[in-house]
């Protein structure tokens, strides 16, 4: 294959002027940026590029020759991702990046793609005739700024140096929303931890335009009304002096760039559908307790990271147990007076199941008696357990029988 330099120019567009008026009352919208800036040119980053293709352009997106064009979006969305520059610093990525880019555009373009399988690169130039018949290009160059290509596919910059204004800040990927979901589960599960299926409600990533909210065929173009700016500005004159007001642009609504939404999600890039997600719930938790599944929220924009998924735990109330200071259960025995005067063994509940309580002689009504380590695991540290404290209640019978009576008054008299 030939191998050829391509070089990409561009160059930042010159700022307006506001015009005068002699009425003392005059008003006109410029782009944000042409407000206070004087007629310069600057040069903005793909100004000037050359770039060396090394590479066949189908070893460079890392496809077959048969590929088709759902094919190679997937491939140069993925290496276009992970070379960008302004993600990856490491030296030689921006060469790759632009090496990804001039491959998908001459790959992707079915005119483009037909001169370059028969003559190589030389022949999108025009060298061997290619490029000359189509549109009279001759050795111009043949590829586009690589970032504007990027635009295209994510709606903005990945670090948001190639534009200026609020529009690049708008374009870039986001990170979505976090989402809440309420989760009530029983006393011992909580104790013990469990399993749970959850069916979520979130956004995800419209699978018809691939998150970039475009609709299929087309792409977006730089908003006329604020040229891309994403702000306009309101100049008035007045007797007291010139007034400026800095609004959105409500052509764009801010983006710097107007397209034609998918009609699948409407523009937003993403819609709402249901998922099941598993939940491991850990030993311990609590009413209140607050798990975090990491990215099962929703999904970011033009490419963003997911948010996260929040379960907040609500606890039913056991009948017989009660849970405080996090760790510790309390619960209630009743025994007859004349166990309380004897000592017995009495059956008691607790989280591993019915236990068996020695009650020693003569305890005294609502005394506390110490099970240790029967209470819940401590969120963290499963291994370490509190304790169960149960509280013995004596009942006093309010009528007794004459034969109890002359006990009783027996008992009292030794």
């Amino acid at each position: 294959m030939a191998m050829m330099n391509a070089s990409m120019a561009a160059a930042a567009p010159l700022a307006h002027m506001t015009s005068r008026s002699g009425s003392a009352f005059v008003g006109k919208t410029v782009p944000a940026s042409a407000a206070t800036a004087a007629p310069t040119r600057r040069t903005v980053r793909g100004a000037a590029l050359r770039v060396h293709a090394a590479r066949d352009y189908y070893e460079v997106l890392g496809v077959p020759r048969s590929s088709d064009g759902k094919e190679l979006k997937k491939a140069y969305r993925a290496a276009a991702r992970k070379f960008h520059p302004d993600v990856n610093k490491e030296p030689g990525a921006e060469d790759k990046f632009k090496e990804i880019s001039n491959a998908y555009e001459v790959l992707s373009d079915d005119q483009k793609k037909a001169v370059y399988d028969r003559y190589g690169e030389a022949g999108l130039k025009g060298g061997m005739g290619g490029m000359g018949g189509m549109g009279g290009m001759g050795g111009q160059d043949p590829f586009t700024n690589p970032f504007d290509l990027f635009e295209s596919f994510f709606g903005g910059g990945m670090g948001g140096q190639q534009q200026q204004g609020r529009g690049a800040t708008r374009n870039r990927p986001t990170q979505g929303d976090d989402e809440r979901y309420d989760l009530e589960i029983d006393f011992l599960e909580a104790v013990f931890g469990c399993e749970k299926e959850l069916e979520v409600m979130r956004l995800e990533e419209c699978s018809t335009c691939t998150g970039t909210g475009v609709k299929a065929g087309t792409r977006p173009a730089g908003c006329s009304t604020c040229g891309g700016q994403g702000q306009v500005v309101a100049t008035v004159r007045t007797p007291l002096g010139n007034f400026q007001q800095v609004t959105t642009c409500q052509g764009c609504g801010g983006s710097g760039q107007t397209f034609t939404p998918c009609t699948s999600c409407g523009g937003d890039g993403r819609v709402r559908r249901s998922k099941r997600i598993s939940l491991r719930v850990p030993p311990g938790v609590d009413a209140g307790s607050r798990l975090r599944v990491r990215s099962e929220g929703n999904a970011g924009r033009r490419g963003g990271p997911s948010g996260d998924l929040y379960v907040f735990v609500n606890v039913r109330d056991d009948p017989d147990l009660k849970r405080f200071e996090s760790v510790n259960i309390s619960s209630t025995v009743t025994i007859p007076y004349t166990q309380a005067i004897l000592g017995t063994t009495q059956k008691v509940r607790t989280v591993d199941g019915v236990v068996d309580l020695k009650i020693p002689a003569g305890v005294q009504p609502g005394a506390t008696l110490l099970m240790a380590k029967r209470g819940v695991p401590r969120l963290g540290t499963p291994t370490v357990r509190g304790d169960q404290y149960v509280t013995v209640k004596v009942t006093i019978p309010q009528r007794i029988s004459g034969k109890e009576k002359e006990l009783i008054e027996a008992l009292e008299n030794m």
